[in-house]
């Protein structure tokens, strides 16, 4: 589509009453972000209410009609994804504006390739709209859908404002309150450990006031709010009591035990039926984890075991879900593996058959291994000829954790109940025996490619090369998964190519690399941190470097930065090094910690040449005996970042998104 070019929904296909709306962009900087809002708007151009204007701080409608779906890591970095169900929308709203904004003062002109698509609920592109001539913009209007003789259509827009998502919002008819009206007028908010709402809370009244006290709401107690523009502070839950056990080796009563599981059958069976009960009996944790897959918000039910008939033999896969919202069902089918054990792709098939012929919607796989660009990990595909469209999905059990830690130690659920019961279900998958750990193998190519590279034999164009490659991907996505869990906040890969680019051709050029120089490269993004951080695993020495570039202030002096550097480090590893970036290109001065605190100044280049930044570096052994290098690999890995994160990265200034990571009782 070009700028102002519209389309009919009803042109695009038959299943257009449910659809996915994609806002991406890339950085040659690789540091831009940008967050989506969606607003519903009346004949006359502006919100019915408040409640129609959805962000960070209100992402989903009662009615299922808008749920921002948040981001989702894609071949060149992310793109944010909004649910939208234009069956459930009230008739009164006659516009449904998609945009985006920036925080403080980056704009949208340095960003590059920004696009907004649509696709159907499984999946399927419908449209595209690529922007070009972002300039000052800090807020932009990517599209909009609109009612036209009783037919919903599409506008590209690709305009915007410089007043930011404030400005955005007041434009539409919001009454957006800013930060220091927040503090002046708005009552004292919860303590930390709240973030479970009391039940003894004061009422909710109608348009949305609360009662100050236990008698009935009147003009001098009730407290309008306003929606908010800043981003709400996370929190981690309350401090855990003390126990009651005389000594540690009493073991706590769990809900859902591990210990006694002997066959990888049982743990298909045991994790299958606690995830789908948690689901149904956690709303929130249900919504969060089947949302992405274009279920509606609304009641949810779970199954397991259920026979299906299929040509001469049943078939009975895992689990089913089935939603249901204004008399209309939506169902996945689930097949779960556990441990080591692969997805088969004629068991898939034969499960997409059946969802295909029953009018089901969705079949999902979950597994340890973790999806590459949003991909299913078998190629099943069905008859083409069948009418009735089902998308198939896969979830990492790195991804259920992920989720349970967000919600339980971040964005809090309804009540204590679902806390524990979210709590429990943790517990469970990460214990020993559940067979849900997440990646923990790098693949049958990984001893023969390091063997290739330990005597020199590994070839460019090599196989085996890719896979490990992709198993590389894989690793540090779970990486991002779990480091993401713990603080909170977006940990996301960070890609280098440029969007559009064909991701196997860009896996095959990472592959020559390694069998070039015998290293692994990798960068990981960690919302409100001073920069990205490096992984490289050196195969031929058996060597994991982690480190990140931090730039100079824009003011003040070469020594001045340096000491100030030194000082920000001092609860920092002795063995980290330092490396001063200078503007030729050229290597600076380096070396430890250790021996820099007392000379911080052996920091500044000789002859006056200009600092551009410094380069923080820890360095370890790569895991294991070669015997056990899949998973010692693997956990050398997860220790070096989470040794670098602690100890190096949350001693710089960043903004206060990120926490350090605090296990979860």
């Amino acid at each position: 589509m070009t700028k102002g070019a519209n389309v009919g929904m009803a042109s695009l296909g038959e299943d257009t009453g449910s659809v996915v709306v994609s806002l991406s962009w890339s950085s040659a900087a690789g540091d831009g972000d940008a967050d989506v809002s969606v607003l519903l708007l009346g004949d006359n151009g502006k919100v019915r209410s408040d409640a129609d204007f959805f962000f960070y701080n209100n992402p989903a409608a009662e009615d299922g009609s808008v749920q921002l779906l948040g981001k989702q890591p894609t071949e060149n970095g992310s793109e944010d994804r909004i649910s939208l169900d234009l069956t459930a929308v009230p008739t009164e709203v006659a516009r449904i504006v998609i945009a985006a904004s920036r925080y403080e003062e980056a704009r949208f002109g340095e960003l590059d390739d920004l696009r907004v698509e649509l696709a159907d609920r499984v999946g399927e592109p419908l449209l595209g709209y690529s922007i070009a001539g972002a300039g000052p913009e800090t807020a932009f209007l990517f599209g909009e859908l609109y009612r036209r003789a009783g037919e919903w259509k599409f506008r590209a827009i690709g305009q915007g404002y410089d007043s930011g998502l404030a400005g955005l919002a007041t434009d539409f008819g919001i009454d957006v309150e800013d930060d220091a009206a927040a503090d002046a007028d708005q009552p004292e908010p919860l303590e930390p450990s709240r973030a479970i709402p009391d039940q003894a809370a004061a009422p909710e009244t109608a348009g949305g006031a609360v009662s100050a006290g236990d008698g009935p709401a009147t003009k001098e107690t009730v407290v309008k709010r306003r929606p908010r523009t800043a981003k709400k502070k996370v929190t981690l839950p309350a401090t855990q009591k003390k126990s009651l056990a005389e000594s540690d080796v009493w073991r706590r009563a769990r809900l859902f035990p591990a210990s006694s599981l002997k066959s990888d059958r049982e743990r298909e069976t045991r994790a299958t039926s606690l995830l789908l009960s948690v689901m149904a009996q956690v709303p929130e944790f249900g919504r969060r984890l089947t949302a992405a897959f274009g279920a509606p918000a609304g009641r949810m039910e779970t199954f397991t075991e259920v026979q299906f008939p299929h040509k001469e033999t049943p078939r009975r896969p895992d689990g089913v879900i089935r939603v249901e919202r204004a008399g209309k069902l939506w169902t996945a089918l689930v097949e779960t593996k556990t441990n080591g054990n692969q997805l088969k792709a004629d068991q898939v098939r034969d499960y997409l058959d059946i969802a295909a012929r029953r009018g089901y919607e969705a079949v999902i796989t979950l597994s340890n291994d973790v999806a590459l660009d949003g991909r299913p990990l078998v190629d099943a595909k069905v008859d083409g000829r069948r009418k009735h469209k089902v998308a198939l999905w896969h979830l990492s059990w790195a991804e259920v954790v992920h989720q349970a830690q967000m919600l339980i130690r971040h964005e809090g659920v309804g009540d204590a109940t679902r806390v524990w019961l979210l709590q429990e279900l943790l517990h469970y998958l990460q214990h020993e025996n559940s067979g849900c750990h997440g990646f923990q193998n790098m693949g049958p190519a990984w001893v023969p490619v390091r063997n290739g590279i330990d005597d020199e034999t590994l070839c460019q164009g090599d196989e085996r090369a890719v896979e490990v490659v992709e198993s590389w991907e894989r690793l540090i996505r779970q990486v991002c998964l779990r480091l993401g869990g713990e603080l909170g906040v977006k940990v996301l890969p960070a890609q280098s190519t440029r969007r559009g680019a064909d991701p196997q051709a860009r896996r095959a050029a990472s592959a020559d690399r390694l069998c070039a120089d015998g290293r692994l490269f990798a960068e990981i993004r960690v919302d409100g941190t001073v920069g990205v951080l490096s992984v490289t695993a050196d195969l031929r020495t058996g060597r994991l470097r982690t480190s990140v570039d931090i730039p100079v202030p824009e003011q003040g002096y070469p020594l001045s930065w340096v000491k100030r550097l030194v000082r920000q480090l001092a609860e920092a590893p002795a063995d980290l090094h330092i490396e001063t970036l200078t503007e030729s290109g050229t290597g600076g001065p380096r070396g430890t910690l250790e021996r820099l605190r007392p000379e911080p100044g052996d920091l500044l280049p000789k002859g006056g040449s200009a600092i551009t930044g410094f380069r923080l570096t820890l360095m370890r052994s790569m895991g294991s005996t070669r015997g056990n290098a899949e998973s010692g690999f693997i956990r050398s890995v997860d220790e070096a970042v989470d040794r670098f994160y602690t100890s190096v990265i949350t001693c710089l200034e960043r903004q206060p998104a990120a926490r350090r990571p605090q296990p979860v009782a």
